[in-house]
């Protein structure tokens, strides 16, 4: 197996133009599992012949992909910026991705792991897509052809896929800083240290009168529930610091629920990641509605 170790982002991306065969590989949270089992990240096809694969591209050294800045009014979190760094430093500009992280494997793994490994590896499972779902984040994605901006809900297209190109690598996340309260729920045997039996985000945008939802672990993607979205959008009573109706929190989540489109295994039933997703719909929203009557 050969291994590259750029010491820039555009030296990697060359390396990836010339070997489009070689996986990329920063925090290793996902792909050291894979390469244990003697399997290939690069594939992502049950039914094909799994290998290890030929090459890898060492991220680590690269600078620019560790760190985050603010362009045009958002922030863009470099793909290899780790979990403990985004609750560190971005936990206020970016609660729900924030509160996301913290529930990454154990404070080892946060220290290694990123939110652009999680998308490379696409799993319905990962933590952070809800999150990234609910703030209508960007994904930048490169190549020696230049570079593209992908919104996160396009990025995902089946399970454990993606749109990257096999020259292509991620470079960064772009947010913009949270107008109003965000809110993460996630159901395992334990909050943290356990791949998601399923998972869901709600961010309140109280300036544009919307709100963004996002879960994982209930489809072949992670998803937004848009009908839900569009409901809370004209039911809210923005401007009040009211409690909401009852009526009006069942059917939220009720609404989320029905977006899903979940399975059985060895996690959970259909049946039962739909009737948690409806109670964390419900909490989240509740939660987050208490976050927006105090700053009210």
């Amino acid at each position: 197996m050969d291994v590259f170790s750029p010491e820039t982002l555009a030296e990697a991306l060359t390396m990836k133009s010339e070997r489009p065969d070689a996986v990329p590989i920063a925090g290793g949270t996902d792909v050291m599992v894979e390469l244990n089992f003697d399997r290939s990240p690069a594939c992502r096809d049950e039914h094909q012949h799994r290998r290890r694969p030929a090459a890898l591209v060492n991220l680590n050294r690269i600078r620019e992909l560790h760190g985050y800045s603010d362009v045009d009014g958002r922030v863009r979190v470099g793909a290899s910026m780790p979990y403990s760094r985004i609750i560190t430093e971005l936990g206020t500009r970016l609660p729900g991705l924030a509160m996301a992280a913290r529930t990454v494997g154990s404070p080892q793994i946060r220290n290694r792991g990123s939110v652009g490994g999680n998308l490379g590896a696409a799993s319905p499972a990962g933590d952070s897509h809800p999150a990234l779902l609910a703030a209508d984040a960007e994904v930048e994605i490169a190549s020696v052809r230049g570079t593209r901006m992908v919104a996160a809900r396009d990025f995902y297209t089946g399970v454990k896929r993606n749109v990257l190109e096999p020259d292509e690598l991620i470079a960064a996340i772009h947010l913009a800083p949270a107008t109003g309260p965000q809110q993460f729920s996630k159901v395992g045997t334990r909050n943290a240290m356990v791949i998601a039996v399923c998972s869901f985000a709600i961010a309140l945008h109280p300036l544009d009168r919307r709100v963004g939802t996002g879960f994982g672990s209930a489809a072949t993607t992670p998803r937004r529930a848009y009908d839900a979205e569009d409901f809370l959008g004209v039911e809210l009573p923005w401007g009040s610091a009211g409690p909401l109706r009852e009526s009006l929190v069942r059917h939220f989540g009720h609404l989320v629920a029905t977006a899903a489109s979940p399975i059985d295994d060895v996690r959970g039933t259909a049946a039962y990641r739909r009737h948690a997703l409806s109670v964390m719909a419900r909490r989240t929203l509740g939660w987050a509605w208490d976050d927006y009557r105090r700053s009210s």
